[in-house]
């Protein structure tokens, strides 16, 4: 494996990988701006009192969520999705690729997460509920931090919550996770959706009770138009997907979830034995909020990468050119058009970039051809589901071991003697809901564009 060559700076490096994200090819990028977690501890802006609070809002209302979500009630009202080996998927990403790679292959189900069947899950029902909490707590209809929070089922909390409202945009899967929790506390919910979002999300959200706004725009129009919605109503309440510090420490929750998990089936996560983990990344709360979560508990033994499609790189061209959210993908003349729509996002997140810039180890790009590969062999192989932007993770083993730049990223972080020890996760991020009619057209539309 060649190294590259010392006299080539990283700036030049990056400048070669902006070429070719201008000409949509597929890259990987190793994160240039990397500071070894150890070094970070204490210095960030989210501490882990932040998450440890967050973790504990959620139990305090796993009695409500487990009353008024059938789903819930074999976790006791946890929100939470399994974890489980894809050894098929791996044989035929290695035949596909004519590659291989030793250890275990696994597949983190947030497709099958309770409620909204996707990640977003995760951060925007946290962020619900923490808003319903201040506000019960402004109209002392809590006591406390050990009150019965059962009591938001009741119908005197309900009319309660009905005088305010809470407004989203989102290119689907925010909408229905904040829209169908909203609902049930009792809010009055506005969905602003871009023109990216499905029809069936659309019709779920409607059947909810939800008003669902539809714009001839992209994420970040459709994003601001419900900002400006909220800010003209004093009782409205914004769940803002990219400044929400909220939504982020959702996300991060679901790191010591996965910890337990992985300890249940005897997995070493330590220097000898790393964990790397591909997440699917639009506007960068979820990967963010789940890296950060991960690195505060494994260090630097653990490496995430967020991936993105070739035709909506916000997070890398934010990150590589340190812009942030002050480039969008259209600046590089990228026409921000996906299969994969839950990353359709032409900017990423202002507040995720520049807290996530030391922090993320890397990220690629895949193409739709890719994406509808892996939709289609996941399903075949492995009977699993998932829709389009679930798949961008599934690609990451290959990137790592068969690209020059992860091939180099292995040798820099010193990680060629432990391959036979890693354990690869690759984060699916919904798929559940999306209908059974909806599937078929997915995985046959897939089988059409490889």
């Amino acid at each position: 494996m060649s190294i590259e060559s010392i006299s080539e700076t990283r700036e030049q490096i990056n400048q070669k990988i902006l070429g070719d994200i201008r000409n949509r090819k597929p890259v990987f990028w190793e994160n240039d701006s990397h500071i070894p977690f150890k070094n970070l501890k204490g210095q960030l802006d989210v501490s882990v009192l932040e998450i440890k609070d967050a973790e504990a809002r959620l139990k305090r209302f796993a009695p409500f969520i487990k009353a008024v979500f059938e789903d819930t009630e074999a976790l006791d009202g946890l929100i939470e999705s399994p974890i489980s080996e894809i050894g098929q998927f791996k044989s035929t990403l290695e035949n596909n690729y004519d590659f291989s790679f030793p250890g275990k292959m696994l597949l983190k189900r947030d497709d099958l997460l309770p409620i909204a069947g996707t990640i977003k899950a995760r951060g925007a029902i946290y962020e619900v509920l923490r808003h319903a909490e201040a506000l019960a707590f402004e109209e002392k209809l809590l006591s406390g931090y050990d009150d019965d929070y059962g009591k938001f089922a009741t119908k005197a909390f309900q009319d309660f919550f009905k005088q305010y409202t809470v407004v989203v945009g989102t290119t689907g899967n925010l909408g229905i996770s904040s829209g169908v929790m909203s609902a049930k506390i009792g809010f009055n919910v506005q969905v602003h959706m871009s023109h990216e979002a499905k029809q069936w999300k659309k019709d779920y959200l409607r059947s909810h009770g939800v008003q669902v706004i539809e714009h001839k725009t992209n994420f970040t129009e459709a994003v601001d138009q419900g900002r400006q919605s909220a800010l003209s109503d004093p009782y409205a309440y914004f769940i803002d997907d990219e400044h929400s510090i909220q939504l982020f420490l959702g996300y991060t929750t679901a790191a010591s979830r996965l910890e337990r998990q992985l300890k249940e089936q005897q997995i070493i996560v330590d220097e000898d034995h790393p964990l790397m983990v591909y997440l699917p990344c639009g506007v960068g709360g979820s990967p963010g909020g789940i890296t950060y979560g991960l690195k505060q508990i494994y260090g630097d033994n653990v490496h995430c990468f967020f991936a993105q499609p070739t035709h909506v790189p916000s997070m890398l061209l934010g990150l590589i050119t340190k812009k942030f959210a002050d480039i969008s993908v259209y600046d590089f003349g990228i026409d921000g058009l996906t299969v994969m729509d839950g990353l359709a996002v032409p900017r990423t997140s202002q507040i995720v970039a520049k807290l996530m810039s030391g922090i993320f180890d890397g990220g690629y790009t895949l193409t739709d051809e890719e994406s509808n590969r892996l939709l289609t062999d996941l399903k075949d192989v492995e009977d699993i589901f998932v829709e389009p932007a679930a798949t961008a993770g599934l690609m990451g083993p290959q990137k790592l071991f068969t690209t020059t730049a992860g091939k180099n990223y292995l040798i820099h972080n010193n990680l060629m003697d432990k391959v036979d020890h890693m354990t690869h996760i690759a984060w699916a991020t919904g798929g559940s809901m999306v209908p059974a009619d909806e599937q078929k057209l997915f995985y046959e539309k897939a089988k059409a564009n490889q």
